[in-house]
């Protein structure tokens, strides 16, 4: 009775499996680490280790997850994981913003669908609604974060909203109230007439909106130029209905401006022949096409520093209006549209409001909380800019129809252009004068504290610093009051005399004790008298009731978690988030730490850009092209949507569509079967049948070599956060040094040769070395993945998370070693191209038919000195020879000095390791297998019967 030899072949042998079933595994993964309080564990190792904090930017709790917070999680576990391997302690506090705007316009639209008035609630009912509906968002998101494989202490995260957050945030604005830096002052501020309160520029999104244009005569009164004598200033606007607040007329110093006299109209044309209208030189042409002027003929010209002192009147002057206009110079004034005149209203602008208190201008309230004219308004009382829907009222049609009246109209028109709009109600916004709570950026220096600190930050990508510092170099005070009701409220005390906050650090300290005993809802509930104590009367007091812009709330988490939680440090090591929060929590962060503490919250700070679908279109409803994380997890699993993470360049914007997801999943699949290979070769490896470094084949001693310049790369680019860069450098590792090259040559002894030999041996040491690095470099990426092989090998009591990255010995680089198996990669490439083209011919059915010619230049010969070539390409038998290949000999064009001339092994096929050999039937023992067989057989004691 013979050997059934197929059975003697050492196949691999593993429980990890080739299919992952990532929806079904990931869940069950999850619920081991939370019972093994795996979180914990990596603490406790952790202790005494040099800390890493990233500071989680909080997101919003009023909804599911979006693919946008999927990215951004995502990245931040990548981050923390990788420089926990690195051997830190990174510690991940996640974190949620719980007031604002948003979700109160979430509580109010509950109570419009049953018929309620949001004003006629109780405040701390209203709040307690509020509170009830961000706690339930958080505690939906926190699970659907945990499903995505971030690793962090959600058992105690941070919420804005709990006590002791509500009272450390009163206690930041209470230091800018004590320095000085808080002020109450009426400027234009951008307000939603929908929402009812004012917005920050975060809250601010810009789209497409047309407006109305006018062109509007405003009769000079007195001025040094004599060609003015009897002309009108013309200006241009896309808003009307600001006509009224206008108090000057801004002109630029160096611009040329030209007076010209009407000579012909066309009909139903509002300008005169013979009268006189002062414009900029450039844009005459511009305003006579709009004016419908035909003809016109230039009296005179002059510099803008020429008005200096000069007078226009008001459109309405003698009807409510009657004071000067005056003419002031102004940089910010250009020729690229309207007509080099600039009306000026400061109610209405922040240049405009600049401008006024240069000069002493009034800065009338004009506009109330609404979007309708003050009763006090000349003319347009009770007129609406835009509606409580956000509609356009009649306040603009009203004023050019007084225009056209008074005959100071010169042209309308309309114009397409990028508009503010809120981002939660989608309206338009207006600028609108009315008192506010403002953080000063000059009082105490926090401007240059601010461009300081940003000097002294790290940005990833560099840009980021400049796009931060324009923001900083050029913004107004920071206005921090809202008109709601869910927030922090301004914890401050108004005499009603004279009209200054009560600066009392003995009440600050009784509203902070307050807030952390029962909440900032006791502002509103409490007798004013208990704050202030028996220093003070209530009676002349007033208390602010408007509540804290939630950008000062987020601004301030670094104070109530860095500082106060002692697992954590300040400033954070990072802080990441999309590349929009410039304007946002980097900036108010950066703001509030600054006055607080006159440097930045964070070391470095790296952002990510947005997700657009396949095509590059931004996600949206309307499109239909919105993909959600859930979607994807529950087809998939959390790991491809890891790897989709980094394998994108997510320093810009990130695509994203089913046939990207499943092009991930391919790629995963490769690095499974990678893993997979790795544990079913190793099983049975122990500490005794390792190889010594020094006893290593070159092929082994190469691989070493990739090892060690891959540690390389892995500590610079975690130090970098450029896991794209990684991601690539692994994934060719996988696909192209072991698998197509190294597990590809290594197959036949691993599988064929006897279990003591040096070569199997040496394959199995290096590999073993090749998958504890490989699995602990993965893990931060394929959490689920890397964590299932290493308990695949190590026990279930084990996680690779618990791990470090491993250390390297340096004496595995050997760079000549590399340069001199990069040639012999290349010229068995040329070796496998023409073997390819044999098989496609169907002259051979696998390489191991064939024992070609390799002709090779001298160097190429010189390289394999001593190694089997054969092997190497992993046919039965080849002959390399020395010299030029014959014509007609297979190439490659990138490959020069190497042919190779196909032919057929010759011999019998090895029943075992499938070779064909001439020495088949020499074993008498085994007479269809080859001599190395034979003995690998008769180590493992089986002899034919």
């Amino acid at each position: 009775m013979s050997v059934e030899y197929k059975k003697t072949v050492i196949l691999p042998q593993t429980d990890f499996p080739m299919r992952a079933g990532l929806p079904k595994m990931e869940p069950t993964l999850l619920e081991q680490w939370q019972n093994d309080d795996l979180y914990d564990t990596i603490r406790d190792i952790s202790k005494g280790r040099e800390k890493f904090v990233l500071h989680d930017g909080p997101p919003y709790a009023n909804g599911h997850l979006h693919i946008g917070h999927a990215l951004n999680k995502i990245l931040k576990d990548v981050i923390t994981r990788s420089q926990q391997m690195m051997g830190k302690d990174a510690v991940y506090v996640p974190g949620w913003d719980c007031h604002g705007l948003p979700i109160e316009w979430k509580i109010e639209e509950q109570y419009r669908a049953k018929g309620k008035n949001k004003d006629e609630v109780p405040v701390a009912e209203f709040r307690k609604e509020c509170r009830e509906f961000a706690q339930k968002w958080v505690d939906i998101q926190r699970e659907e974060f945990k499903r995505l494989g971030v690793m962090g202490d959600w058992d105690n995260p941070y919420i804005t909203m709990d006590y002791r957050a509500e009272a450390a945030i009163a206690r930041e604005l209470g230091k800018f109230l004590m320095n000085g830096s808080l002020y109450r002052g009426s400027k234009p501020v951008m307000w939603s007439v929908v929402e009812k309160t004012a917005l920050a520029e975060a809250e601010i999104e810009y789209h497409d909106h047309t407006s109305k244009t006018i062109h509007v005569r405003f009769p000079v009164v007195t001025s040094s130029v004599e060609a003015l004598s009897d002309a009108s200033i013309v200006i241009w606007t896309t808003t009307p209905w600001t006509i009224p607040g206008n108090r000057a007329i801004s002109y630029g110093e160096d611009i040329d401006y030209a007076v010209i006299e009407v000579t012909e109209t066309a009909e139903e044309c509002w300008a005169k022949v013979g009268e006189k209208l002062a414009v900029c030189v450039d844009l005459v042409e511009d305003m006579c096409k709009n004016g419908r002027i035909l003809g016109h003929k230039v009296v005179g010209t002059f510099k803008g520093r020429d008005l200096e002192g000069g007078i226009a009147a008001h459109p309405f002057r003698g009807q409510g209006y009657d004071f000067d206009v005056p003419l002031l110079a102004a940089d910010y004034v250009t020729t690229d549209t309207g007509t080099g005149f600039v009306h000026t209203a400061p109610t209405h602008g922040p240049d405009d409001y600049v401008t006024g208190l240069k000069h002493g201008l009034e800065v009338p309230e004009m506009i109330d909380a609404e979007g309708k004219y003050y009763d006090h308004v000349p003319l347009f009382a009770g007129r609406f800019v835009y509606d409580a829907n956000g509609k356009e009222g009649d306040a603009n049609e009203t004023v050019i129809a007084k225009l056209i009246e008074d005959g100071a109209l010169l042209s309308r028109g309309r114009m397409k252009h990028s508009y503010p709009h809120s981002w939660r109600s989608k309206a338009p916004v207006i600028y609108r004068t009315t008192p506010q709570w403002f953080i000063s950026m000059t009082e105490n220096g926090l401007r240059e504290t601010a461009l300081k600190a940003i000097d002294d930050t790290r940005f990833v990508p560099e840009a980021g610093r400049n796009r931060l510092h324009s923001m900083i170099a050029n913004r107004p005070d920071w206005c921090v009051s809202r008109q709601r009701a869910w927030g922090v409220p301004i914890t401050v005390f108004v005499n009603k005399k004279t009209r200054e906050p009560l600066r009392d650090q003995a009440v600050l300290d009784r509203v902070y004790a307050a807030f952390c005993e029962e909440g900032a809802d006791v502002w509103f509930t409490w007798d004013a008298q208990r704050f202030l104590g028996n220093d003070y009367n209530a009676d002349d007091y007033e208390q602010v009731m408007d509540v804290l812009d939630v950008w000062f709330d987020s601004g301030s988490t670094h104070s109530f978690v860095l500082e106060e939680r002692p697992d954590l440090k300040w400033p954070a090591d990072l802080y990441l988030e999309g590349s929009d929060q410039h304007r946002g929590w980097f900036h108010s962060s950066l703001l509030e730490s600054c006055g607080t503490r006159g440097r930045a919250p964070y070391d470095a700070v790296l952002t990510h850009g947005f997700v657009l679908d396949g095509k590059g279109y931004k996600m949206s409803k309307s499109l239909n092209n919105v993909i959600a994380p859930q979607d994807i997890i529950k087809k998939f699993g959390a790991d491809i949507l890891r790897l989709w993470v980094v394998s994108s360049d997510y320093h810009d914007d990130l695509r994203i569509s089913d046939e990207i997801i499943q092009r991930h999943s391919d790629i995963y699949r490769r690095l499974r079967n990678t893993l997979r290979f790795l544990l079913g070769n190793l099983s049975g490896f122990d500490e005794a049948e390792k190889v010594a470094d020094s006893d290593l084949p070159e092929l082994e001693r190469w691989v070493l070599h990739r090892l060690s310049k891959l540690d390389d790369l892995v500590r610079e680019t975690t130090e970098a956060f450029d896991f794209h860069q990684l991601f690539i450098e692994l994934h060719n590792f996988c696909a192209q040094d072991l698998s197509a090259f190294f597990l590809d040559i290594r197959k036949d002894a691993l599988y064929c040769d006897a279990p003591t030999s040096l070569r199997r041996r040496a394959a199995r040491t290096v590999m073993d070395r090749v998958f504890d690095s490989l699995v602990r470099w993965l893990a931060p990426v394929l959490c689920f993945t890397a964590d299932e092989a290493w308990r695949a090998r190590y026990g279930n009591d084990s996680s690779v998370h618990a791990q470090t990255y491993n250390a390297v010995s340096d004496g595995w680089k050997n760079d000549a070693l590399a340069a001199k198996w990069e040639k012999i990669r290349k010229l068995r490439r040329v070796v496998t191209g023409a073997l390819e083209v044999e098989r496609a011919e169907k002259r051979i059915g696998g390489s191991l038919d064939a024992a070609p010619k390799v002709y090779a230049s001298a160097d190429y010969v010189e390289a394999l000195n001593g190694l089997d070539l054969a092997e190497i390409a992993i046919t039965s038998d080849i002959e390399l020879i020395a010299g030029d290949a014959p014509e007609g000999a297979y190439r490659l064009d990138d490959v020069a000095g190497v042919g190779v001339v196909p032919a057929l092994a010759e011999g019998e096929k090895c029943e075992r390791c499938w070779q064909i050999l001439p020495d088949i039937g020499a074993h008498p023992e085994h007479k269809t297998i080859c001599g190395r067989c034979a003995e690998a057989v008769d180590e493992m004691g089986i002899a034919a019967e």
